[in-house]
């Protein structure tokens, strides 16, 4: 017996050491490349970039991963709590390996071997970890070894605190969401923080299987799943039983956050926000960085630029007519159906579509289209009203050009048409809508910073993404004009210099151009102040030729007009190509007194860590960190910018700018209780209609124009059209604020002179105008006129310049 005892124990004790060996072989040919778990302490996953406003509300998200970093000293105790629930209970207490729930896991999948069921998992949080960023996910006894390994060893190199910050920021929930901050958002539009009992145990029920817990494609087994995790919370003595039982009756609420969640009408702000930062640091930055952007948009003046610009293209637009339904449907037996199929401007939700029902010499019965629930499902409610005839008679003119119109609503609408409409004050009335074929683009800027604080690109960025803000190149006709003067006044010319005011003929290459006045005619001998005013064409011309157009050249580069201008004289009028944004930048440049501007939509950009990578405020500041008072001076703010015109030449320009908005094209047009200067512009044919302008503190600029150029109509002109707009948005913007002036540069003097001469007046002489002169300049002594000869000798005005082609092709120049 003791033989065959000692025969057994050797045979164990090699069959022992030759499982031992294979074992260690094993271990070792699995080890040899494992990941170093060591990468855990660089981690850096892919994080949101958030975009803000001024104010800090958000305006826009950017991610391949929705994914906010929170430390875990930022998540609350109940979320954490939810998910040792679900997902390991045991965790502060195990080595990195459950031995006993692995234990309890393998007994359960004995028990339910042949029944078809999924096999029960026993993975820790630390095992997940292990998996997620340093293994693969295949389902094989390699990958597990090799998990299990891993887990012990990130046990003995991180706290466990550090374990779950790694789990709770990486793991993927569903709808394109990673960690708990992003999913808080994504599922319930809330922060960690404010998530109830029943909102963070279905949250924590997602990481099993997002798709098998969905909320709307499954929400039974969403519920029942977030149920169990309740109740593990319960067991686990985390929430009392009676807030369980509380927890479980509640529905599961989830309310997909969508673009309505950010900040309205800031599209076509972000979107250029999107593509400077792409530019600067790359798409990876964008889409991964976890970048926090503070821009320098103001939310009321946005959207008070918005419903301005808005306004005046549709009120334009319904002054030529109806252009026809957005689509024509079937009706049937259910309308509602058909009509969800068709697509709305979601940025626009004042208006609505509806579905034409019937239509009588009253008006026309219409439907409006049902709202669509989270689920995607459209919802059986169906809400009609009632287009009265009174409400849609701007639409019985037909804008096709067939000269069509109709005497009542029958001859307009017809049943199955989709048209959008407008709720009145009246319950459920409605006001028949188009949206306009004619577009524009309006910015407003601070111009002592350069901070772009309002940017509308169109009428719709569900209509169209094209920014006409910044990406539309356009005419901009007589209010480049400004930039021409202000080089004059700083080389030599007052204005009080009288140039003539007549017809002229320049010769080039056997082609001979008549630029003309807008609306024909001219005044003779005038000063340079009256030809601002009155926008003359032919003395913009005579006045580019005497001083040469290289100088004119110079300085529309100095200001940002364009890059590199053409110096031929048809450039003289506006006849380039340019940006709202950039017209607008240039303009600042004079409100400001001659300071350089570098036009910035982005105040600050921080990195995903909170530290500064861009910062737009370029002055420094001497003595605004010290750290304690030591009798010092006063901090002082050094603005080191470049000075491009002298202060005196842009305050001189700036009076003969308000001249154009008390006596000149845009007289009339603006009302507001303030200092303000501005200038018209309206290119060839009327195709474009400009008006950009300011006031000590703010500058807006925009225009009106179809995007393939054609003619607005005539009397389409930048006093008619555009000027209007930027008074309704000056008043607003400005509304409650102090007015100030434009400040007068030392040593100016202000000598009154004949508005027509420009020679010094006598006290009592009738048409006298204060006007500012530099030191060492004044009134002429004696009738000056530049440029009296009647013809003037040939200059190569069109060599290689597309748009001087096409100002003197036209035959004369309406540029006004």
């Amino acid at each position: 017996m003791i033989r065959l005892i000692g025969y057994f124990f050797g045979i164990g004790t090699v069959f022992f050491l030759g499982v031992a060996a294979i074992v260690a072989v094993y271990l070792a040919n699995v080890t040899k490349d494992l990941p170093d778990y060591e990468v855990l302490n660089s981690y850096s996953p892919p994080v949101t970039t958030r975009v803000h406003a001024t104010n800090g509300a958000l305006m826009a998200e950017y991610a391949r991963e929705r994914r906010l970093y929170l430390p875990i000293q930022a998540i609350p105790d109940r979320v954490k709590a939810a998910f040792l629930s679900a997902e390991d209970k045991n965790f502060y207490n195990h080595p990195g390996v459950d031995v006993t729930g692995l234990f309890r896991a393998i007994v359960t999948n004995v028990q339910q071997m042949g029944s078809g069921r999924r096999p029960v998992g026993a993975s820790t949080i630390t095992q997940q970890v292990a998996k997620n960023f340093l293994l693969s996910s295949d389902q094989t006894i390699d990958r597990k070894v090799k998990e299990a390994i891993l887990s012990f060893r990130i046990e003995q190199a991180y706290s466990k605190d550090r374990i779950l910050e790694l789990y709770l920021n990486e793991i993927f929930f569903g709808m394109n969401s990673y960690g708990i901050a992003g999913a808080a958002l994504t599922y319930f539009d809330k922060s960690v923080t404010e998530l109830t009992i029943a909102e963070t145990a279905y949250l924590a029920a997602l990481p099993k299987g997002p798709n098998n817990y969905h909320p709307f494609r499954r929400a039974e087994a969403a519920i029942e799943r977030r149920n169990w995790v309740i109740d593990r919370m319960v067991e686990n003595g985390y929430v009392t039983r009676s807030e369980g039982d509380e927890a479980k009756k509640q529905p599961l609420g989830v309310t997909p956050r969508n673009r309505g969640s950010y900040l309205f009408a800031s599209d076509y702000f972000a979107e250029e926000v999107r593509r400077q930062i792409i530019e600067r640091y790359g798409d990876n930055a964008l889409y991964e960085g976890g970048l926090s952007v503070r821009t320098s948009l103001d939310p009321r003046l946005q959207v008070i630029a918005r419903k301005v610009l808005q306004g005046g293209l549709i009120s334009y637009d319904e002054r030529r007519g109806f252009h026809g339904p957005v689509k024509t449907v079937e009706i049937g037996s259910d309308w509602g159906i058909e009509l969800s199929k068709v697509a709305a401007y979601s940025d626009v939700p004042e208006w609505k579509l509806a579905v034409v029902l019937s239509t009588d010499a009253d008006g026309a019965d219409i439907g409006l289209q049902p709202r669509k629930e989270p689920s995607g499902k459209v919802a059986e409610e169906r809400v009609t009203g009632r287009i009265a005839a009174d409400a849609m008679k701007w639409a019985y003119r037909s804008a096709k050009g067939d000269r069509k119109s109709a005497r009542s609503p029958e001859g307009v609408l017809s049943p199955g048409d989709v048209v959008y409409v407008e709720p009145t004050e009246t319950e459920g009335s409605y006001r028949l809508r188009q949206p306009p074929s004619v577009q524009g683009g309006l910015v407003a800027m601070d111009p002592h910073t350069g901070r772009v604080l309002a940017m509308v690109g169109g009428f719709s960025y569900g209509q169209s993404e094209f920014n006409r803000a910044t990406q539309a190149m356009r005419q901009p006709g007589s209010s480049f004009k400004p930039f021409v003067y202000a080089a004059a006044l700083d080389n030599g010319y007052t204005p009080a210099s009288v140039i003539m005011d007549a017809p002229i003929e320049i010769v080039s290459g056997g082609e001979v151009w008549r630029p003309q006045n807008y609306g024909g005619g001219s005044a003779g001998p005038s000063t340079l102040r009256l030809g601002i005013e009155k926008s003359r064409n032919l003395m913009t011309v005579r006045l580019a030729q005497d001083m040469g157009m290289s100088l004119v050249a110079e300085y529309a580069e100095r200001f940002g007009v364009y890059d590199k201008m053409n110096p031929v004289l048809a450039m003289s009028l506006g006849s380039g190509e340019t940006t709202v944004l950039r017209m607008v930048s240039a303009y600042s440049v004079l409100a400001n007194g001659g300071k350089q501007i570098k036009p910035s939509l982005i105040d600050r950009i921080q990195d995903r860590y909170g530290k500064t990578i861009y910062s737009h405020e370029e002055r420094t500041c001497e003595g605004c960190n010290a750290a304690d008072w030591e009798n010092q001076e006063e901090p002082n703010v050094i603005d080191n910018r470049e000075q491009v015109l002298d202060p005196m030449t842009a305050y001189q320009i700036t009076s003969m700018m308000e001249g154009v908005v008390t006596r000149g094209t845009a007289a009339g047009k603006i009302k507001l209780e303030r200092q303000v200067a501005g200038k018209t512009g309206t290119t060839n044919d009327e195709k474009d209609a400009w008006f950009v302008g300011y006031t000590p503190d703010l500058v807006a600029g925009l225009y009106i124009g179809f995007d393939s150029p054609a003619p607005l109509g005539r009397g389409a002109t930048g006093g008619s059209l555009s000027a209007p707009l930027f008074n309704e948005f000056m008043q607003a913007a400005t509304e409650g604020t102090q007015p100030t002036k434009f400040l007068i540069p030392e040593g100016m003097q202000m000598i009154a002179v004949n508005r027509k001469t420009g020679m010094a007046a006598s006290e009592g002489d009738p048409d006298t105008i204060m006007e500012a002169f530099k030191p060492g300049t004044g009134p002429a002594d004696v009738f000056s006129v530049i440029g009296g000869d009647e013809f003037m000798e040939p200059e190569e005005i069109l060599r290689n310049s597309p748009q001087a082609n096409q100002a003197v092709s036209g035959g004369q120049s309406g540029l006004f």
